[in-house]
């Protein structure tokens, strides 16, 4: 199941009336949402939502039935357990391109950010920066990693040479392991105009 199916599975199963409707639907063989709204004294409109939503993520199914010449909806549950498996897979970082590493990056001049030390001096602990201007400004602060507070403590200074990211972290002594979040921050911040590039 991928994130945004996860997301509205979440969302309706998190509903107070949620364990009622799928009781409805263990003890009917079909039934339609004015039947289990009437039922349970709900919105008809909350339980065709929930309905609909439900029959989308394929744990029931629909069937069309006429009353009349007024076509309707009923709805039948085909499953007996809903099981939430979220593939994270996807999510790992591949391995960095050398590109990466290689982007050569310095602190960027009068960027507007207060880089908050550790007590014991020996990485940055915290990135406070100001955005936008006049009574709009907001402050936004960034908590680091130890490894990413290592890299920025070793950021070579704006009036300083541009160096590699690669560079960097072998001065700071940071593993290789950490480069995913030793990227992540370093295109926050170059994002946030804090770090600037070499053309």
């Amino acid at each position: 199941m991928d994130f945004k199916k996860a997301a509205i599975l979440g969302s309706y199963l998190s509903k107070d009336y949620a364990e009622d409707l799928f009781g409805l639907l263990t003890a009917y063989t079909t039934i339609s949402a004015s039947e289990a709204a009437s039922r349970l004294n709900l919105h008809i409109k909350t339980v065709q939502d929930f309905l609909e939503a439900m029959q989308e993520l394929g744990i029931l199914e629909k069937e069309e039935v006429y009353e009349g010449k007024r076509p309707y909806f009923r709805y039948k549950l085909i499953v007996k357990e809903i099981t939430l498996n979220l593939d994270l897979a996807s999510l790992f970082p591949q391995s960095a391109p050398d590109n990466q590493r290689q982007l050569r990056i310095r602190e960027r001049k009068n960027a507007g950010a207060r880089f908050t030390t550790a007590r014991n001096n020996q990485y940055i602990s915290g990135v406070a920066i100001w955005m936008g201007k006049g009574r709009e400004r907001t402050e936004r602060r960034l908590s680091l990693s130890i490894p990413q507070g290592r890299f920025l403590f070793h950021l070579p200074f704006p009036t300083a040479d541009f160096e590699s990211v690669e560079d960097i972290m072998k001065k700071a002594d940071i593993d290789r392991g950490h480069t995913s979040e030793i990227l992540d921050i370093v295109k926050a911040l170059i994002d946030f105009r804090v770090i600037e590039t070499a053309v």
